[in-house]
């Protein structure tokens, strides 16, 4: 099966003049801003669009020559790949890449970044990042099942009026990968009328929903037909909350939670390889994580949000890969911060906790038997086959 990655590979000598901009290349660009382009690409307002073969270059120059760079445990470390593909492919390298931006608030458990980029066919794509290794991410995450609205959705809306205001009269995509395409729509919905009529499409690809007062706003309304929702077979991120009811399903070639990451999608030339529907496991996964949401009032969300991070970094830990590498010291933290927290918050984190894994390991199982019944139907098929090869030619009637 193909990916992102054999796309670039076999059609990546393709511009946008010879084959148009398509939702390959829309999760291509959302990945891309998961690239720390600090100090090489202006922030908004601050400078001309550098090539995306020169911001490669320049990238990659802060690394020792052959050292894989540690992108952190969630970012995938094929990012690195992705942007050496790009950098030499046609088709990408010589998009010109702006306003970049980076927040981070640790205190405040803010986390934001974004990157535009000109296609080069008339077009400026706003690229949001998802969750990365920060904690302060993941916060922001789980804010948006209690919160109307998280500081990254409100920067994302700045964001977007400023890249407008400085590429005036230029149609616009917006996109982003799990949180990020939360923040494309959010931006895409919540933009001032005259900058949403120039949006000419917004991408959430595995991004999590809104609360339902959302999608009934006239500012929904006007956008919604533009708005395109991808989501693998087993997503759990993408089906948090409500959604579009108009979402495309891919297929993966990971099992479970891991087909959140955009390199597992599986392509077939210039679109993804899609699916009827959801499993049931992932949508009874989300009915449950659902029902869970809701049934707890938002002041008890709100507490749980925060406890939960309140264990996370006990041990002092900003990032995943901290979490990681503080090993025992990491874990004897968060365990006595657990226990000080009062009886029921521990046990709605523990059952939160459940529902993932229980819900992790039946998509895991639902996937494993997908496999052996796909093998077994094969089998029958390629006998046949070798049993004709075998068939001397004079014996053919």
């Amino acid at each position: 099966m193909a990916n992102i990655l054999d796309y670039l590979d076999w059609r990546g000598d393709l511009t946008l003049a010879q084959s148009p901009f398509n939702e390959v290349d829309n999760l291509i660009l959302a990945e891309l801003s998961f690239v720390d382009f600090r100090d090489i690409v202006p922030a908004p307002g601050r400078g001309e669009s550098v090539p995306l073969h020169q911001a490669a270059e320049a990238f990659f120059t802060r690394f020792p020559e052959g050292e894989r760079i540690d992108m952190g445990v969630l970012v995938p470390d094929e990012i690195q790949d992705l942007l050496r593909k790009m950098a030499e492919a046609p088709r990408f390298r010589d998009m010109g890449l702006n306003c970049f931006a980076d927040h981070l608030d640790v205190g405040k458990g803010e986390q934001f970044a974004a990157l535009a980029v000109e296609t080069g066919d008339g077009l400026v794509y706003l690229s949001f990042r998802g969750t990365d290794d920060t904690l302060a991410g993941w916060k922001e995450d789980f804010e948006l099942a209690c919160m109307p609205e998280v500081p990254a959705q409100k920067k994302a809306l700045e964001y977007t009026e400023a890249v407008a205001r400085q590429f005036p009269r230029r149609k616009l995509r917006l996109g982003g990968h799990s949180k990020g395409g939360n923040l494309a729509v959010y931006a895409g919905v919540f933009c001032r009328e005259a900058v949403q009529r120039r949006v000419a499409a917004v991408w959430s690809n595995d991004g999590p929903g809104f609360h339902t007062d959302l999608l009934d706003l006239p500012e929904h309304r006007r956008i919604a037909e533009r708005i395109y929702s991808i989501v693998p077979k087993s997503s759990v991120v993408g089906m948090l909350l409500e959604h579009e009811e108009d979402y495309a399903v891919v297929d993966s070639d990971q099992l479970g939670l891991l087909q959140h990451d955009g390199f597992s999608w599986q392509v077939l030339g210039d679109h993804f390889l899609t699916l009827h529907q959801v499993t049931r496991q992932a949508h009874l996964c989300d009915q449950e994580l659902r029902q869970w949401v809701y049934e707890m009032p938002v002041e008890r969300r709100e507490r749980f949000v925060d406890a939960m991070f309140q264990v996370l970094t006990a041990s002092g830990a900003e990032t995943l890969t901290d979490l990681m590498a503080d090993g025992l010291k990491a874990t004897g933290a968060m365990a006595k911060a657990m226990k000080e927290l009062d009886k029921e918050t521990r046990e709605g984190l523990l059952h939160f906790l459940g529902i993932l894994i229980r819900s992790n390991l039946r998509m895991v199982l639902e996937g494993l038997q997908e496999g052996i019944q796909e093998n077994a139907e094969k089998k029958p098929r390629k006998k046949r086959l070798l049993k004709k090869r075998e068939e001397p030619a004079g014996e053919k009637t």
